[in-house]
């Protein structure tokens, strides 16, 4: 029997924090609103990002217009920062071990897919994953099925093992979903979310970086031979 790997991209994968903080304090400029710091947006970061927006005071106004012609204001300006963006520590490594295993590797995200498809080009990993599975488009972007309904299909679809699948997250919406599908759940701090929070959530496991992903898998007799 093999695990399967479900990880999220952003902050998990994908080294963006400070990508979203730039982009975030670019939209706090265009509010005239006071910028924040990474430490404040692990305290408030949140999904959607209206929810986020809300959590640092900005007004209904303010949000609507973020939100306006399908987040536009936020998108442009992230997805310049995140082609900069690299890999979190470990992460291309623990990909390849698990490509060498035939281990299957999946991303379940709230991102967009053909941006995040983009990306996975990029950085050299799109060859590394079965499946992605992200919202649509800018205009279905947390509007249609939620990221732990899409992952339960999937899993059904795919006679998936609850017990077997790991899933690597960086906030604490990840834990709740393992939490609700039976699987094991593996907070990485470093992220969108603060330590305390990801704590907080409960997840079976909490790593710093991708190389402690390994003795975690093998603690329950995966890749062995890594």
């Amino acid at each position: 029997m093999k695990p399967t790997l479900v990880f999220d991209w952003n902050g998990t994968l994908l080294d963006d924090a400070y990508a979203l903080l730039q982009t975030t304090n670019a939209i706090l400029d265009q509010c005239g609103r006071a910028r924040i710091d990474i430490g404040t947006l692990r305290d408030h970061c949140d999904v959607p990002l209206s929810v986020f927006y809300r959590n640092l005071g900005m007004s209904e106004a303010e949000v609507a217009l973020v939100d306006r012609d399908e987040g536009a204001i936020f998108h442009d300006a992230y997805e310049e920062l995140a082609n900069k963006a690299d890999l979190r520590e470990g992460a291309r490594r623990i990909l390849e071990l698990a490509r060498q295993e035939a281990v299957p590797s999946i991303i379940v995200s709230n991102h967009i897919v053909a941006p995040l498809r983009a990306q996975l080009r990029r950085l050299r990993i799109d060859e590394y994953f079965d499946e992605v599975i992200a919202f649509e488009s800018r205009s279905t972007q947390y509007k249609s099925t939620s990221k732990g309904e899409r992952l339960r299909l999937y899993m059904q679809q795919h006679n998936l093992r609850p017990e077997s699948t790991f899933i690597i997250g960086d906030m604490p919406v990840e834990t709740k979903i393992a939490r609700d599908l039976g699987l094991i759940s593996i907070s990485i701090t470093g992220g969108f979310v603060s330590d305390e929070r990801l704590e907080a959530a409960g997840p079976d496991y909490t790593v710093r970086n991708h190389h402690e992903l390994l003795p975690i898998l093998q603690k329950h007799g995966f890749l062995l031979a890594a």
